[in-house]
C-alpha cells in the first residue's frame, strides 16, 4: 500500500531530491541486507527459521504508520530503515525455509509460486492506496496498512511450519561460515560477483515513477503505474520458475538482464505519452519479476543445506551494497547530467553482468549441492 504512494510523498510532500530519495531507498535496502547476514547465519547456528521470520514481519508491520508523522525526508528514512531492518531479519531464513522444503530441481517453481503469492498483495496493496487516495490523505494509507501486516503475522504464527536442518559444528560463527561458503562454492562465489556487478547498475521502481510523472502521470494514478509493475512481475513469476528448473537457472538470469537493459533504454525514448510510462512499468515489472525469484532459486544448486541461511544473507549482502550504491548514482547522475547519462552507466553494467553470466554458464552450469562437501 504504501510503496507506490512513498516517492511522491518524499520528493514532493518532504521536498527531498531524487538524489536523497535514491539514498534513502539505497541506505534503506543496504541495512535490509546487512540484516540479512546476521540473521541468516544465525538461523544457520540455532537451526531455526521461523522466529526470525516472525520478527522481521512484525517490525515491518509496526513501523509503516509511522510515516503519518514524517515531517522531513529524514524523519521518512528513519522509518523507512527501521521497515528494512525488518525485512533483513525475515528475508535469508524464510529464503532458507523455503529452499529446505524443496529439492533444488522444483526450487525455481517454488520460489515462483512464493514471488506470485507475495506480489499478489503488492497488486492489491496500490490499488488499495488509489482508492484510499480518492477520498482521504495520503497519511491514510499508511496508518491503514497497518491491517493487512498484522493478518500477515498471525497467519505466520499459526500456520507456517519449522524445517529441521542439519547441525553446524558448535563452534562456528558468522565469519566461520562465510569462510567455508567462499573456499568451498567457487561458482557460489562468482555468481555473487556477476550479481553484485548488475546490482551496481540496477534502478528500484522509484526511478520508473518519477519517470511515469515526468511523463505526465497524475499524482493519485502513480499508484497504479505501480500496481502494473508488481501485475507484471506476479504474472512471470511461475513461468520463470519453472522455465529456470528446465533450461537452467542462470540462463533464465541472462533474460532478466537483457529485460532490464531494453527497460533502461526505454527511459530515454523520445515518446512523451501517458501510456508509455503503462508500457515501461510492465517491461521493468518483468524483469524484477524474473530475477527475484531466479536469483533466490539459484543459491540451493550451489549451497548445501547446513550454510543456505549464510549463502542467502551473503549474498543479499553484497548486491545490497551495490545496490545501494547504483540508486544514489544513478539518483546523483540523473540530477546532474540528465537520464541520458544515468541510463548509459546502467546499461554498461548491465552489458558487463551479462557477458559475466555467459562465463559462468559455461563454466559452472552443471555443478550441484551433490558434488559439495562441507569442512568445518
Amino acid at each position: 500500500m504504501i510503496l507506490g504512494v512513498l516517492p511522491m510523498f518524499i520528493v514532493n510532500n518532504l521536498g527531498a531530491s531524487k538524489a536523497i530519495l535514491g539514498a534513502i531507498e539505497g541506505s534503506s535496502e543496504l541495512t535490509s541486507y546487512v540484516f540479512r547476514m546476521i540473521s541468516g547465519s544465525l538461523s544457520d547456528k540455532v537451526r531455526k527459521r521461523k522466529i526470525f521470520v516472525i520478527i522481521g514481519y512484525g517490525l515491518s508491520t509496526i513501523s509503516k504508520p509511522f510515516f503519518t508523522i514524517a515531517s522531513s525526508w529524514l524523519d521518512a528514512f528513519i522509518v523507512r530503515a527501521v521497515d528494512r531492518i525488518g525485512k533483513g531479519v525475515r528475508t535469508a531464513p524464510r529464503d532458507a525455509l523455503i529452499a529446505d522444503s524443496v529439492s533444488e530441481s522444483i526450487s525455481g517453481k517454488a520460489f515462483g509460486i512464493h514471488r506470485t503469492i507475495d506480489q499478489m498483495g503488492a497488486i492489491a496493496g496500490p490499488l488499495a492506496a488509489f482508492a484510499i487516495l480518492q477520498t482521504m490523505d495520503i497519511q491514510a494509507v499508511f496508518l491503514l496498512s497497518l491491517i493487512p501486516g498484522a493478518i500477515a503475522v498471525i497467519i505466520l504464527i499459526f500456520f507456517v511450519k519449522e524445517v529441521a536442518i542439519k547441525k553446524l559444528a558448535s563452534s562456528t560463527t558468522i565469519f566461520g561460515n562465510i569462510r567455508c561458503l567462499l573456499k568451498k562454492n567457487k561458482a557460489f562465489v562468482m555468481l555473487t560477483i556477476i550479481t553484485g556487478v548488475f546490482s551496481l547498475g540496477a534502478f528500484n521502481f522509484s526511478f520508473i515513477l518519477l519517470k511515469a510523472s515526468d511523463l505526465g502521470v497524475d499524482q493519485s494514478f502513480i499508484p497504479i503505474v505501480y500496481a502494473l509493475i508488481n501485475v507484471a512481475h506476479t504474472i512471470v513469476g511461475i513461468p520463470a520458475g519453472i522455465l529456470a528448473d528446465k533450461i537452467g537457472k542462470e540462463k533464465v538470469l541472462l533474460i532478466s538482464y537483457g529485460i532490464f537493459a531494453v527497460s533502461s533504454i526505454l527511459m530515454v525514448v523520445s515518446i512523451n505519452n501517458v501510456s508509455f510510462a503503462y508500457v515501461l512499468a510492465v517491461i521493468f515489472g518483468l524483469c524484477v519479476g524474473i530475477s527475484e525469484t531466479v536469483q533466490r532459486a539459484i543459491i540451493p544448486k550451489y549451497v548445501t543445506t547446513e550454510l543456505r541461511g549464510t549463502a542467502y544473507g551473503l549474498y543479499s549482502l553484497v548486491t545490497g551494497i551495490c545496490f545501494f550504491i547504483s540508486n544514489i548514482t544513478f539518483g546523483f547522475i540523473w540530477d546532474i547530467y540528465g537520464i541520458n547519462m544515468a541510463v548509459v552507466y546502467s546499461v554498461s553494467l548491465s552489458i558487463i553482468a551479462i557477458i559475466g553470466m555467459i562465463i559462468l554458464i559455461k563454466k559452472y552450469s552443471n555443478v550441484n549441492t551433490n558434488n559439495i562437501v562441507l569442512n568445518f
